[in-house]
């Protein structure tokens, strides 16, 4: 089997079955960035309302370009990996500064732009200005894994170039953008993962190597990942009336330049939490254990335990390196990533889509 005879075939099962979805209702370079970006370790639904959002806030890319750090992180709460907004503004004042504030229809000009590597770049001048250029994800290793089956390490970097000059040699050149999206959707909505395909449902089944040696289950070849390291965290709900402390993580790192409730390293005991919010200049007035919580970052894991804390009314609204804020305030202009979600709730904070999606009813 050539891996030519499934171009056709993909394409007209593309005409026909592509989702509806706000980033593919024009060819807009602009849109097609910010949703590829975004699609990035996210969940198509979860991107979908996030996406219009931000196209509402920031029609082009001048306006990201002169949007301040919390607009930008507020649009982007609950999304996770707050490093790929950061890249999309860099990019963006470049754009503006070199080419007029229009991405450019060139593969390796995108990809010298923060942000955009190899994928990102193929499928912007792929599906908006119809060059003939490659977009490899996750998805499309995998279609072509098992429709080949093929056998090497998909984590790689000599079999994700392999697959890209593999896809560039049968890619149509009329319909460049197509069949990239073919192959990305075929991917997401048919050939899934972890040995649960919609073999019945594929436009190329009847091509599919892996399918008929019945080697589907065991491709695509991928090598585990180190294991996670652990840290425990304690994390503290402390309240001045209808106020709660939050403070701004450092610049750079893990969730940087984001607000969060003050965390201390370790489990502690209520004793120590104690003498946290007496070095604090605060007068502890009740405390209680919280629910503990576990958030999983790419590299890390969080185990999290909780006190809430109730303070003396406090003079000021900050206090030392803590800001004490209302609900309203928290949910109109400070970012609070997801990792806080179980504590936030007990100051009723909404964050990212939930706070969007009980806003809309």
């Amino acid at each position: 089997m050539s891996l030519n005879e499934i171009t056709q075939p993909l394409i007209i099962w593309y005409e026909k079955e592509k989702r509806i979805l706000p980033w593919r209702t024009s060819r807009n370079p602009y849109y097609i960035w910010i949703s590829e970006i975004m699609l990035q370790q996210t969940r198509v639904e979860a991107v979908k309302p996030y996406f219009e959002r931000f196209i509402s806030a920031l029609p082009d890319i001048r306006d990201v370009a002169e949007a301040s750090e919390e607009e930008l992180l507020k649009l982007w709460e609950g999304l996770g990996y707050y490093s790929r907004v950061r890249n999309i503004q860099k990019a963006a004042k470049i754009v503006v500064e070199q080419y007029d504030g229009c991405l450019p229809a060139d593969y390796d000009k995108l990809k010298g732009l923060p942000g955009i590597g190899n994928y990102t770049a193929g499928a912007v001048v792929s599906i908006a200005y119809g060059i003939p250029a490659p977009a490899v994800d996750g998805n499309v290793l995998r279609v072509i894994s098992r429709i080949d089956e093929r056998w090497d390490d998909i984590m790689k970097q000599s079999t994700r170039r392999q697959v890209e000059e593999d896809i560039m040699a049968i890619m149509p050149k009329q319909e460049p953008g197509q069949f990239n999206q073919a192959l990305m959707e075929l991917g997401a909505t048919v050939c899934l993962p972890n040995g649960t395909p919609l073999c019945e449902k594929c436009p190329v089944g009847h091509l599919c190597r892996a399918r008929k040696l019945g080697k589907i289950g065991e491709l695509p070849v991928k090598a585990p990942k180190k294991p996670r390291r652990i840290e425990d965290r304690t994390v503290l709900v402390i309240q001045d009336g209808d106020r709660v402390a939050i403070h701004k993580r450092p610049k750079k790192g893990l969730l940087a330049g984001l607000y969060e409730f003050p965390n201390l390293e370790g489990h502690l005991s209520e004793e120590e939490v104690l003498n946290y919010v007496e070095e604090h200049q605060m007068v502890s007035l009740r405390i209680q254990p919280l629910e503990e919580s576990k958030h999983v970052f790419s590299h890390i894991e969080w185990r999290m335990k909780g006190y809430g804390v109730r303070v003396a009314e406090l003079d000021e609204k900050k206090q030392g390196n803590l800001l004490f804020v209302n609900q309203k305030e928290t949910e109109e202009k400070y970012a609070i990533p997801a990792a806080f979600q179980v504590y936030t709730s007990y100051m009723n904070i909404r964050l990212g889509q939930k706070k969007y999606k009980e806003e809309s009813k």
